[in-house]
């Protein structure tokens, strides 16, 4: 059932307690990817615009909770909002449930943005621990949850704080609103064809999300490391490329499955392979669907591009999840990129296209093709979760619509 949302609630003069995702990239203190921050904007606007107070609470990497790490401190991102909303972002302290934060909440006025420190500082955060969930819903009129990149996480913010203000309004944040929307209708009712390209480097890690998508989907993509498991159980030769020995039975099984059904499930038919796992050492070849002993693959090779790019072209609906190689290193990123191509030329042909956040985010952004497709999530665990046909309870917390 469709949640309410930020934008239905009257916020005037109320203390709305928003959860974002500003887990973004830091280095030397800097933020090097500001995207999760600005996808948070339109939900911030919407409270202070109309007189709200907006109460930002997030986590940053992953700090042991023993209280405050200066590396994991929200600071940069308090500064980053501050500039992206043109106005000031207090930062009261360096714990989100101490006097000075509880100071800074009690002393808003209609309109000012409070960020507290990073939440997973505490272990009640990681542990779900409803005390200190209790701590943060004193600051609360309104909780919102505006951090999809954390919806699939059982974390004290995500869960026990809305259950804390049972009885207060709860409601999805715009970003929230639309992440779920996307991936809700692509799956419940695509357009055909419907085509779902898998990568990245385990099969553990997309076994649920091939088991739900195969009976949907016109033809599941497979790439990326993943994709030697199954040539593996296929009795192909992988060299020494990444394998998951425990998971082959799961890709024999699902193969099977595949070849009884009208579902194609497409494997690489040639690989960009070397012999040293690095950027500028071994030798680096392109080879057939039989890797010579010594090689590893780490990218899908030409044939395979062109086979999956003619695959793309057909579809109508397209969901992405992994790359297909090492795209951080130019040798092994022709792969990602002519997937990311197809998809971007397959959204100018009027497909929908939904890119499900992590690497295969990165990705489209670092080949300046993020604004060419229907959607880019902001959370790639969370959207892998939907791809499995996961709910999440603490979307299903907040008030229905």
């Amino acid at each position: 059932m469709p949640k309410k949302t930020i934008a239905a609630v009257d916020v005037r003069g109320k203390r709305v307690l928003v959860r974002v995702d500003f887990n973004v990239p830091l280095e030397n203190g800097a933020i090097t990817d500001d995207r999760r921050i600005a996808a948070a904007l339109p939900t911030i606007r919407s409270i202070i615009d109309r007189g709200g107070r907006a109460i930002i609470i997030s986590h940053l990497g992953r700090p042991e909770g023993t209280g405050y790490e200066a590396e994991s401190s929200l600071k940069p991102c308090a500064q980053r909002l501050s500039a992206l909303l043109a106005r000031a972002v207090a930062f009261p302290s360096t714990d989100c449930t101490d006097d000075a934060a509880a100071a800074a909440v009690q002393g808003m006025k209609d309109g000012d943005v409070v960020l507290l420190e990073n939440l997973r500082h505490h272990k009640g955060e990681k542990k779900g621990d409803a005390a200190f969930a209790a701590r943060l819903a004193a600051y609360a009129d309104i909780y919102v949850n505006d951090a999809f990149g954390a919806c699939h996480r059982p974390d004290a913010s995500m869960v026990a704080l809305p259950k804390a203000l049972a009885g207060k309004p709860r409601v999805s944040g715009l970003l929230v609103e639309k992440e779920i929307a996307f991936l809700s209708d692509a799956l419940a009712k695509p357009a055909a064809p419907f085509v779902v390209v898998l990568g990245g480097a385990k099969v553990s890690d997309k076994i649920a999300a091939i088991d739900n998508l195969l009976p949907k989907a016109d033809a599941v993509l497979v790439g990326g490391a993943m994709a030697y498991t199954f040539l593996k159980a296929m009795g192909k030769k992988v060299g020494s490329s990444k394998v998951e020995d425990d998971r082959i039975a799961d890709a024999k099984r699902m193969i099977d499955a595949a070849a009884r059904s009208r579902h194609d499930l497409l494997l690489p038919q040639d690989h960009v392979v070397s012999t040293s796992f690095s950027a500028s050492a071994g030798d680096i070849q392109v080879q057939d669907d039989q890797i010579k002993d010594g090689f590893m693959g780490l990218d899908i090779g030409p044939r395979t591009q062109v086979q999956f790019a003619v695959t793309l072209a057909k579809a109508k609906t397209i969901v992405w999840n992994g790359p297909m190689g090492v795209f951080e290193w130019a040798p092994f990123a022709v792969g990602t990129r002519a997937v990311a191509r197809a998809l971007a030329d397959a959204t100018a042909s009027g497909a929908r296209t939904i890119v499900g956040g992590g690497d295969s985010a990165a990705a489209v952004e670092k080949f300046g093709l993020a604004d060419k497709m229907s959607h880019v999530s902001t959370g790639g665990g969370a959207s892998l979760e939907m791809l499995e046909g996961k709910r999440f309870e603490s979307v299903d917390l907040l008030d229905n619509a």
